[in-house]
């Protein structure tokens, strides 16, 4: 169940029903409190509003999109539907790696996640993209097959030091043999990419940034821009598919 009205503010559910009932309601009261709007709203039989949008193995609550809201942190069932999506509209040229990876891998080493890709092959993708979690804090990990070389993003403008996606892909590369890829990579920092200046949009970023490079586009926007990145994420969700056209 998806394209269909769910509102991220009170402003939307105003301008949804001026274009329902041709009437304005802006002298209304609107419940503040989210979850008892939502409750309010699942009440009246007249806006169709899912509970749910579901796009093959992922299944996203009414919680899970309102992180896209204000201020609020994205979660990782956000964020992995959002990685299937740019997948798909990269043809698998491009990989994305589920959230938790990362964490595995610190954890776990690299036995704790060899078994994560065994039916894809990682080497044949053009660009890879590891979403890395650090306590409160996500940034991005993109490696270039082609040029064999990692990127490092990160909206507050750190440079990462235990991501070990560089010795996760040449132990990779050995055990499937893949010879070229064994070493020749080089790593860098972007340090001249749109920052975050707040404690809250850095999930936001990560997409963006997967976003513009899934789809070869520059990464022209800034802190600014958010709260539209945020909308027209949403957007895409409930559609189930990402929009080449801003």
């Amino acid at each position: 169940m998806y394209g269909s009205f769910i509102p991220l503010q009170k402003t939307d559910v105003l301008k949804h029903l001026r274009r329902t009932f041709n009437m304005d309601f802006s002298n209304r009261s609107v419940v503040e409190d989210r979850s008892r709007l939502m409750r309010h709203l699942l009440q009246i039989d007249w806006i169709l509003f899912p509970q749910i949008v579901v796009y093959k193995k992922h299944t996203l609550t009414l919680d899970d999109l309102c992180t896209l809201a204000d201020q609020n942190w994205l979660n990782d069932q956000v964020m992995n539907m959002y990685g299937e999506l740019m997948m798909d509209s990269a043809n698998h040229e491009v990989h994305f790696l589920n959230s938790f990876f990362h964490r595995q891998l610190m954890t776990k080493g690299y036995d704790g996640v060899k078994r994560w890709t065994k039916q894809v092959d990682l080497f044949s993708k053009s660009l890879l993209l590891v979403p890395v979690h650090l306590e409160v804090h996500w940034c991005l990990v993109a490696a270039d097959n082609i040029r064999k070389r990692i990127c490092l993003y990160d909206s507050q403008g750190n440079a990462l030091q235990k991501v070990n996606v560089l010795k996760y892909l040449m132990t990779e590369a050995k055990e499937r043999k893949q010879t070229a890829f064994e070493n020749g990579w080089t790593v860098s920092f972007d340090e001249e990419i749109p920052q975050q200046s707040n404690e809250n949009d850095c999930g936001v970023f990560v997409l963006e940034y997967s976003r513009c490079l899934t789809l070869g586009k520059p990464l022209n926007f800034s802190q600014r821009d958010i709260p539209k990145i945020r909308k027209r994420i949403y957007k895409e969700l409930c559609d189930c598919k990402i929009h080449l056209q801003d």
